[in-house]
């Protein structure tokens, strides 16, 4: 019976390692994405009509990081879960907004390109995630 303690708690103890460097990676795939969307809108052209997205862009593309941020400090479970749905709701507005830059013709830049697939993948991870919070968090 001791032995099988100790390998649960070994068990234990390698999923908290390996959620704590998941978070640390999800943290900073958020941090890169919120810095290449701003880098690349400064090679965007000024109009009226694209300030205004450019202006959403930069909201959303800092906003779905700055949640997640905020997440890991929740106060409970229901606040983590809040927040990573908001994480989740901005990463969604950061790729529709891409996607319009792109279909506007606004660049032929491969940087657009990644940064819709980036954000395609993060709304697949902060989904999943969002997806587990559901099942597991009864508010």
């Amino acid at each position: 019976m001791e032995l099988k303690n100790h390998i649960n708690g070994l068990l234990k103890t390698k999923l908290k390692i390996k959620k704590v460097l998941v978070d640390k990676d999800l943290r900073e795939r958020l941090f890169k994405f919120s810095v290449s969307t701003i880098k690349f809108l400064k090679k965007v052209r000024s109009s009226p009509e694209l300030s205004v997205l450019k202006y959403q862009l930069t909201k959303s593309s800092t906003s779905c990081g700055a949640n997640y941020e905020e997440a890991q400090a929740a106060a409970s479970k229901a606040d983590f879960k809040y927040k990573i749905s908001i994480s989740l709701k901005e990463i969604r507005e950061s790729n529709y907004w891409l996607r319009i830059l792109k279909e506007l013709d606004i660049t032929n830049n491969d940087d657009m390109d990644k940064l819709i697939d980036e954000s395609g993948q993060l709304m697949k991870i902060l989904g999943s995630i969002s997806s587990k919070l559901s099942k597991n968090v009864n508010l």
